[in-house]
């Protein structure tokens, strides 16, 4: 089986080189810079296939580390890179956007001050019709405006969506932060979302095997079915090992199992963002 991580942070240390946005070096995962180098050898050790890169948003708008990391090892990474939605610039740079070498898409985060309103505000507005007639998939940080997704994915059809961290607050913790799965699960009426599992052991009040968060993966898979529902660990964060973020899924769930679970755990995220896979 095929295992892919579904969302993985690289990024270099702050310098005068590579300055970050102000105010935003509290907001890094590590105090420490985290490069290919180190998370291949967590996927060797972990045997994990390919990650899905997604820079993060503490470093501003740029993707130079995660296209240079996929173009290094193009088997092993792909990136779903950011976008400044606020620069009038960035329009014209929808169309070629799957052209750079090692970029399957684009993910947003809309769950903080920085960019919540552009949900609202109308900056984001031009973005969907571009990304839907470019065939560019989108990832969606989105807890608390699942509404507004509800309504883009109606309007464009033809529009990717991959819900990040299940649609739910980063910050919480089980049963409580599961109280907004049902309308998360909602969002299965439309062909064109699917959903990122990922980040799952940080919301447990549980030791390992987190028991508590069995009920609420299949609530997921039941609603969504296996091929929508993409398994990844945001590792930078997580409580536990990479080894636990992955047998939480492949060993402790006892209805997820063969073709299923392969969906699951690799080949639905690579076929949702046209990373097909080959043979090892």
């Amino acid at each position: 089986m095929d295992i892919v991580d579904s969302q993985v942070h690289l990024w270099a240390a702050e310098s005068p080189d590579r300055p970050w946005p102000a105010g935003r070096a509290p907001e890094a995962q590590k105090p420490y810079q985290i490069l290919k180098e180190t998370l291949l050898f967590q996927m060797d050790l972990a045997k994990v296939r390919r990650m899905v890169l997604v820079p993060p948003s503490w470093e501003g708008d740029r993707n130079d580390m995660a296209l240079e990391a996929a173009r290094a090892y193009p088997d092993r990474f792909a990136v779903m890179g950011r976008l400044a939605l606020q620069d009038p610039a960035s329009r014209a740079l929808v169309a070629d956007w799957r052209k750079q070498p090692g970029m399957l898409g684009m993910r947003f985060t809309f769950h903080n001050e920085h960019y919540r309103h552009f949900l609202t505000d109308g900056t984001g507005d031009w973005l969907w019709p571009a990304a839907e007639k470019a065939g560019v998939p989108l990832m969606v940080l989105v807890p608390g405006a699942l509404d507004h997704l509800d309504r883009i994915a109606g309007k464009h059809p033809g529009l990717k969506l991959v819900i990040d961290h299940v649609g739910i607050g980063v910050r919480g913790k089980a049963p409580k932060v599961f109280e907004d799965l049902p309308a998360v699960c909602a969002l299965a009426k439309h062909p064109n979302i699917a959903v990122k599992a990922s980040g799952f052991p940080s919301w447990s009040n549980e030791p390992y095997p987190f028991r508590d968060l069995h009920g609420a993966i299949r609530q997921l898979v039941d609603a969504f079915g296996p091929r929508r529902i993409f398994w990844g660990t945001d590792l930078t964060r997580m409580p536990c090992t990479y080894y636990e973020c992955i047998t939480l899924f492949t060993e402790h769930l006892p209805w997820l199992k063969g073709p299923d679970l392969e969906w699951v755990m690799g080949r639905g995220v690579c076929e949702w963002l046209g990373w097909p896979l080959t043979r090892a």
